[in-house]
């Protein structure tokens, strides 16, 4: 069953996708993946039908990125804004299970392509015991809006009782207009020069694509490892003490050597997820604003100095992570992913932790294998999540390109590079000095 929403908002028009909509809409064809993004969350008591369907009409009227449908015209894909439309707002019965129906329907939303010319870019769906909502799901695509877009989104349900006041940070059109501007422009071309420079030494370093390694090894293609560390979030908190430096690079460096050493070279090049949200007029923009930046580092030396590089490759990269990539040479293989979607909780406490309980703590390490699919984005793919007390991540890997076993060795070593540098005991070098 569908209850049809109508909405109306403000702004309408046709422009260039921005260069975070084309990122997203050039992985999605480069791979297949449908990339959608949502989730599930479960209704609070006397949540309505009816007060659901108003949040529906609230975040589409609101939002230009809900009112976007893309359409391809010679081969060159333009965002279509739209004034107002009608949107559905599916109801399925949840049964004996509404937790069960509530996932079903999670997956079939996240696992269906949008029609991007003919679909509006969020799905929206209720789990109902009767007249009574159980369970709201969620669901985005992904070329319109990212992970902090839908933040953004979520913050402005503050003004749900006050339709009428202003929306914040700026909107897709506004931002196709101003890419287009002669100060944009030089941005994106001395971004350009600084990507091609580090692809230049990754060139020079004689990074050896890998061989592919036997299909029947891994079918699906894409595997999943899922690793859940208290000890990782410990020895974070002990190797930042030491070196004055943030978790991200410290991570960062880890998952470097650690590939490293499944890839036998004594450099790995990174490319990392920008959120841009940084910049001026962005924090609360609901629209696609993450793109890659790309850092080059050599593994050989000792751990804190990776992670002092790390530090000052991840600074250049976020500089460096806001340009129109058309045209532009592609990191060659093995490529790999670092994307940080952490709000810290995984890593506080003000207490350094001693090397004695970060040993006994990595007792509870888990380590499993998770998803496999067909089609994924590069040769590994390093996810950082949220959690109260220890530091949950996920590596996907090529199985055509390395053995399970090398990408489970690899999802291992992160681990242990950071508690090692943890007992270590080194001395970082001068940032200034880097």
């Amino acid at each position: 069953m569908e209850i049809v929403v109508e909405f109306e908002g403000a702004g309408s028009g046709i422009a260039e996708l921005t260069w975070g909509q084309r990122d997203v809409w050039d992985l999605m064809r480069r791979t297949g993946r449908t990339m959608n993004i949502g989730g599930t969350m479960p209704c609070a008591p006397g949540e309505t039908i009816e007060h659901l369907a108003g949040l529906l009409r609230f975040i589409v009227s609101r939002h230009q990125a809900l009112r976007t449908r893309i359409t391809v015209d010679g081969g060159r894909p333009r965002q279509h804004v739209h004034a107002s439309g009608r949107i559905g707002l599916e109801l399925v019965d949840g049964g004996p299970d509404p937790e069960g129906a509530a996932e079903r329907l999670r997956v079939r939303y996240q696992t269906t392509h949008f029609d991007p010319a003919r679909e509006w870019p969020v799905r929206m769906g209720v789990v109902v015991d009767g007249d009574r909502p159980t369970h709201t799901v969620l669901m985005y695509y992904h070329v319109v809006i990212d992970g902090f877009g839908i933040d953004a989104i979520v913050r402005d349900l503050a003004n749900l009782g006050d339709p009428a006041a202003p929306v914040q940070g700026v909107t897709p059109l506004e931002l196709a207009a101003q890419q287009g501007a002669p100060e944009a422009v030089r941005q994106s071309e001395k971004a350009r020069r600084a990507w091609e420079k580090q692809i230049a030494r990754i060139a020079a370093a004689g990074i050896a694509a890998p061989e592919p390694a036997d299909p029947g090894l891994g079918q699906p293609r894409h595997w999943e490892v899922v690793c859940e560390s208290p000890a990782l979030a410990l020895a974070l908190r002990a190797v930042g003490a030491r070196t004055g430096l943030a978790s991200g690079p410290i991570l960062l460096a880890a998952y470097a050597v650690a590939l490293s050493r499944a890839t036998g070279a004594d450099t790995a090049a990174v490319q990392v997820i920008v959120s841009n949200r940084f910049r001026p007029g962005f924090a609360d923009a609901a629209t696609s604003l993450r793109q890659f930046g790309l850092v080059v580092l050599e593994t050989g030396a000792g751990f804190d100095e990776v992670a002092a590089r790390a530090w000052s490759g991840t600074l250049s990269a976020y500089k460096h992570g806001y340009f129109d990539n058309a045209g532009l040479p592609g990191v060659p293989e093995p490529t790999a992913f670092f994307n940080d979607r952490r709000r810290g909780t995984g890593e506080s406490g003000d207490v350094v932790p001693a090397v004695g309980d970060i040993e006994a703590a990595r007792e509870k390490t888990s380590v499993r294998w998770g998803v496999r699919e067909d089609t994924y984005d590069g040769t590994f793919y390093l996810h950082l999540e949220d959690e109260p007390g220890r530091i949950v991540y996920t590596l996907w890997g090529d199985t055509h390109r390395y053995a399970p076993a090398v990408i489970e060795q690899c999802a291992r070593d992160l681990e242990a590079v950071v508690i090692a540098a943890a007992d270590a005991g080194e001395h970082v070098p001068s940032l200034k000095k880097i």
